[in-house]
């Protein structure tokens, strides 16, 4: 009987060490690291509100590309490397939005608006692979995003642009490798609602974007489609048998991730300000994938939770280590550092994808 009442009304050290095992270690180590770099920023030099901005501003502009994930994980079809695809939907999105003379708040809708159909198109011929060879989706995705990328390459050089603040001037055709916002959408979403409090600058209208997103993704999955999405993640062959087409359902799940990565992208550059082509997109399902690994999330299972402790504790330290070691050692090897540790945190995410959270 006793055992029954300590079960039924736990202790709050035994409650304290529920939330420690249910956290995990190894984000317990990184969030430990990322609040010794928070707290040693002032005492090197650095504007701590300022690494606050930094870090609330980078998590807002992954935020979306990491929630790209989650789809595909519910439904069993693994981590998505072949995020590129998305990716490159918004990019032509982007640049059409430009081409079409669209400006201001405008330019950014109608980027997600013409990008949704490149998304559609290239999401289901994704899906329809990924059906093809189940089993074998992480490594075939892989190969897909980093193909589709260097075929993009030549695609910007021969696709008709002609707007001069696109084009390079000196042939007057082909896309420039980096496209200014100013005066499209930079900061569309960062500057709506926008908080200053001194050195502290909160993007409120980036931050309720990725909320919504996040409370659709959280709605659909409670639907009778995303519980049974998240049945066909869990036992294809148990979903099979219970009536549902689990290759209708792996197919929605890498369309609304491809869709998912090119609203992501577009997110990520009204932020940045910039919109980045050719090879920019070759490495960047790599943080995302990491960061919601990180966050707890295993090869068949993936909350929205996971994705924000990821997505913060993986921007956090890739933010924070350069600009701190920077200001202790005064030399400048911000992008050496930067490359070291995303390279490093993403090389022990990979290391944890079996990893199961409960």
């Amino acid at each position: 009987m006793s055992e029954i009442t300590n079960n039924a009304n736990p202790t709050p050290l035994e409650r304290l060490q529920s939330a420690f095992r249910s956290f995990g270690l190894p984000r317990m180590i990184i969030a430990g690291m990322l609040l010794v770099l928070l707290i040693a920023a002032p005492f090197v030099g650095a504007n701590f509100w300022m690494q606050i901005t930094n870090v609330i501003n980078r998590f807002t502009w992954n935020g979306v590309l990491v929630l790209a994930m989650v789809p595909m994980v519910h439904s069993g079809c693994g981590l998505n490397f072949g995020l590129p695809l998305g990716i490159i939907s918004g990019l032509l999105g982007a640049t059409l939005s430009l081409e079409l003379g669209f400006t201001g708040p405008m330019s950014f809708v109608m980027a997600i608006v013409l990008s949704t159909p490149f998304a559609l198109v290239l999401g289901a011929g994704y899906g329809w692979l990924l059906n093809r060879i189940k089993g074998g989706e992480m490594m075939i995705a892989t190969y897909v995003g980093f193909s589709s990328v260097s075929f993009m390459c030549m695609m910007w050089l021969l696709l008709p642009y002609h707007k001069a603040d696109m084009v390079w001037g000196y042939a007057g055709k082909g896309l420039r490798t980096t496209i200014s916002l100013e005066g499209y959408y930079d900061q569309v979403l960062a500057k709506f609602l926008q908080i200053r409090l001194g050195d502290l600058v909160i993007p409120t209208g980036s931050i309720l974007f990725f909320a919504l997103l996040a409370f659709l993704m959280w709605a659909f999955l409670h639907t009778k489609t995303g519980t049974a999405m998240t049945a066909v993640g869990s036992n294809a062959t148990f979903a099979k048998a219970a009536g549902i087409n689990v290759d209708k359902i792996r197919l929605l799940s890498v369309v609304m991730s491809t869709w998912l990565g090119a609203i992501g992208i577009l997110v990520y550059q009204q932020g940045f300000g910039f919109i980045q082509l050719y090879m920019a997109p070759f490495n960047m399902a790599l943080p995302a994938v990491s960061a919601i690994l990180i966050g707890g999330a295993s090869v068949n299972k993936a909350t929205i939770t996971n994705v924000v402790i990821g997505t913060i504790l993986f921007q956090g330290i890739v933010t924070m280590t350069p600009t701190v070691m920077n200001n202790m050692i005064h030399m400048d090897i911000s992008e050496v550092l930067r490359m070291v540790v995303s390279n490093g945190m993403i090389l022990y995410a990979l290391t944890r994808k079996t990893e199961v959270t409960r």
